[in-house]
């Protein structure tokens, strides 16, 4: 296995979780009755640029499909106040405005970015499963349905944001 950064050999283990089926892998009444499949989870990191990343035994296609359900802290309280301070540290820390753009990977159902947005700081989500990227835009959120990857190219000083 080579590093996802640099391309290294991966051969210094972080940690070893054993085993565990995907997360939010809702089995049907149908499928009860097979074997429900199960993945190594074990970590590494690169001696070479310091990643720490997964040994991957299935396709991300395979662990995000299109039920997948986890949402994120929409439904706490303590999580709107803990994003909405969030929010407001970055916009001060990097002085963030109507000409910056913020852009999430792995953006979920908006939840984080809809303060982004609330506070006039145009911003972007990239996101691949279909039921959190309706949840964000219906809160407003600008989303791209598609895994980020090595196809995206990001253009800073264009401040264009697309996959090639």
């Amino acid at each position: 296995m080579k590093c996802r950064h640099c391309q290294a050999p991966l051969v210094l283990p972080f940690i070893d979780l054993e085993t565990a089926p995907p997360s939010n892998a809702y089995v049907t009444a149908e499928r009860l009755r097979g074997p429900e499949k199960w993945y190594p989870l074990r970590v590494f990191v690169c001696t070479q640029c310091w990643l720490v990343q997964t040994e991957d035994f299935a396709h991300f296609s395979e662990l995000f499909s299109q039920d997948y359900a986890y949402f994120q802290l929409s439904f706490a309280q303590l999580g709107s106040r803990t994003q909405q301070r969030y929010v407001d540290d970055m916009i001060q820390r990097f002085e963030l405005g109507a000409t910056s753009h913020v852009v999430e990977v792995a953006a979920n159902d908006g939840y984080l970015l809809q303060y982004v947005r609330q506070r006039g700081v145009p911003c972007l989500g990239v996101e691949p499963t279909a039921s959190t990227a309706a949840s964000a835009r219906s809160r407003g959120i600008e989303i791209v349905e598609e895994f980020f990857g090595r196809r995206w190219q990001i253009g800073w000083r264009a401040r264009v944001f697309r996959p090639t």
